[in-house]
C-alpha cells in the first residue's frame, strides 16, 4: 500500500534536490564555469535559509498534499501562486538583511526562475505519471454509503495510484469493513485469499492512511479500545500543555495591541459589551465560558442558540472584519492560560449543539477526550460548516487527531493554519 508520509518525503527530498542544483545551474550560468569551492560556500549559506523557509511555504500550501488535487492545471496554479509569494518574500528578505551578502541580486531572481520551472515541471510530471502508471487493484468488502463516497473519492484521483475492481480473487488489496468480518462466509475467504498472498486490511485503516480521517459510521466501540490508549500520550499532554502557557502569554503582546483598536470598532458599529462570552463545551465534557471579541449584535440570540451561517446577518460590518482576520478569536489566549482551550485541538461545540449532534452521530462524545483548541485537523482540512452532515465530516478529522496528535501533528497543524488565515477559510 502506498504511504502518503514516505511520499511527500520523497517530494520533499527531491525538492531539496532540485534547489541546489538550480543554485548550481544560475552560478555556472552567471560566471561562465562551475562554481568555486569559495563562489559556492559565499552562496551555501543565504540561500540555504531562503531554501528552509520555501520549503515550510510549500509544505503551507499544500504542494505536498497531491491527492487532494483533481487536476494538473489546479496543481499548476497553485505551484505559479506559491512560487510567486515564495519569490517576493526572498527578495524582501535579501534586501532588508544585508548580512546576508548576496551580489549581485539577480543571482536571486535567476535562481528562483529555475526553481519556479523545475517545480512546475517536476510537480506536473509527478501528477501525470502517477496518473498513467500502473494501480494497485483494490476491492471493497461492504456497503455503505461512507464506502461508496470513498470509492468516488479515489476514482476522482487517479494520481493515488488505486484503481477499484469488482473482483475481490484479481485486487491487490482487500479492504474490508467492520460489519463485513461478521459474517463467516467472508471471513474463510479472506483467510483463503491471504494465504494466497493478498493483502487484507480494515478499510478504517486504508481509509484514514488516504484521507486523514476515521470513518466515524463504520467503527465500532472496539476501536476504541484498540486505538485509543491515552496512558502513552501523558508526557506529550504535560509538553503540550506548557508549549501553550508560553505561547500564550506571548500572544498577550499583541492583544494589548489590538484591544483599543477593536473596542473602538465594536463600539462604534453597535451598541452592548466588547466582550462575548459562551458556554463551549472542553475536556471530559467540562462546561466553560469561551471569550471573544463580539462580532455580532447585542441581541444575536434572542431566539435561542443557533449555529451561525456564511454570510450571516446577524455580523456587524466591525465583526465581519474582525473574524476574516481571526482578531475576534484573540481573547481566548485567556483560556488557554486557564487550561480550558489549547492552541491545537477539536473546535469546542456549544453544550446546545453537543446534546443534538450525541443523538445523531456515532462516537459524537469521544471527541471530548482532549482538550479542545483554538484550531484543529478538522478546521484546516474541512471549510466552514454548521449542519449535523458538517459536523459528521469534522468529527471524523477530530477522531483521527485524537488517535494519532503527536508534536509533529501539532506543528504541521499550527503551519497549515497560517495558510487557512491567510485564506480566510475555515472556521
Amino acid at each position: 500500500m502506498h504511504s502518503n508520509r514516505s511520499k511527500k518525503f520523497i517530494f520533499f527530498l527531491a525538492d531539496i534536490v532540485l534547489f541546489y542544483l538550480a543554485l548550481f545551474l544560475t552560478l555556472t550560468i552567471r560566471y561562465g564555469s562551475f562554481p568555486s569551492k569559495e563562489l559556492w560556500y559565499i552562496h551555501q549559506w543565504p540561500f540555504a535559509i531562503i531554501y528552509f523557509i520555501w520549503i515550510i511555504i510549500f509544505y503551507i500550501a499544500g504542494l505536498y498534499d497531491i491527492e487532494k488535487f483533481i487536476s494538473a492545471k489546479e496543481l499548476r496554479n497553485r505551484v505559479f501562486k506559491t512560487m510567486l509569494s515564495a519569490g517576493l518574500l526572498a527578495i524582501m528578505l535579501f534586501y532588508l538583511i544585508p548580512s546576508l551578502k548576496i551580489t549581485p541580486r539577480i543571482n536571486l531572481v535567476t535562481d528562483g526562475l529555475i526553481i519556479f520551472i523545475f517545480i512546475w515541471a517536476w510537480r506536473g510530471i509527478l501528477f501525470n505519471s502517477a496518473i498513467k502508471s500502473s494501480k494497485i487493484k483494490i476491492f471493497f468488502l461492504g456497503a455503505d454509503k461512507e464506502i461508496d463516497d470513498f470509492v468516488k473519492f479515489i476514482n476522482e484521483r487517479p494520481q493515488l495510484g488505486y484503481k477499484t475492481i469488482n473482483d475481490m480473487g484479481a485486487s491487490d488489496i482487500i479492504a474490508v469493513s467492520e460489519q463485513a468480518k461478521k459474517n463467516l462466509d467472508s471471513v474463510q475467504s479472506l483467510y483463503e485469499l491471504i494465504r494466497a498472498g493478498k493483502t487484507v486490511m480494515d478499510f478504517d485503516k486504508f481509509y484514514e492512511s488516504v484521507t486523514g480521517k476515521i470513518p466515524v459510521s463504520l467503527i465500532s466501540k472496539t476501536w476504541f479500545l484498540e486505538n485509543l490508549i491515552e496512558i502513552n500520550k501523558q508526557t506529550f499532554e504535560k509538553f503540550k500543555r506548557v508549549v501553550d502557557i508560553i505561547f500564550s502569554i506571548i500572544l498577550f503582546i499583541p492583544f494589548i495591541i489590538v484591544y483599543p483598536f477593536a473596542t473602538l470598532a465594536i463600539k462604534i458599529n453597535s451598541k452592548g459589551p466588547v466582550f462575548y462570552k459562551q458556554k463551549r463545551m472542553g475536556r471530559n465534557g467540562k462546561i466553560f465560558e469561551i471569550l471573544k471579541f463580539r462580532s455580532m449584535v447585542a441581541d444575536a440570540e434572542k431566539n435561542g442558540a443557533e449555529w451561525a451561517k456564511e454570510n450571516d446577518k446577524r455580523i456587524t460590518v466591525a465583526g465581519n472584519i474582525l473574524r476574516k482576520t481571526r482578531i475576534d478569536e484573540l481573547p481566548q489566549i485567556w483560556n488557554v492560560l486557564r487550561g480550558d482551550l489549547s492552541f491545537v485541538g477539536p473546535r469546542p461545540e456549544r453544550p446546545e449543539f453537543v446534546g443534538k449532534l450525541e443523538k445523531q452521530i456515532p462516537h459524537y462524545s469521544m471527541r471530548h477526550l482532549v482538550r479542545p483548541g483554538l484550531s484543529g485537523w478538522a478546521q484546516i482540512n474541512f471549510p466552514y460548516g454548521a449542519s449535523v452532515e458538517d459536523a459528521t465530516e469534522k468529527m471524523q478529522y477530530d477522531l483521527y487527531y485524537i488517535k494519532n496528535r503527536s508534536f509533529l501533528l501539532e506543528i504541521s497543524i499550527m503551519l497549515k493554519t497560517i495558510m487557512t488565515l491567510l485564506s480566510h477559510s475555515g472556521r
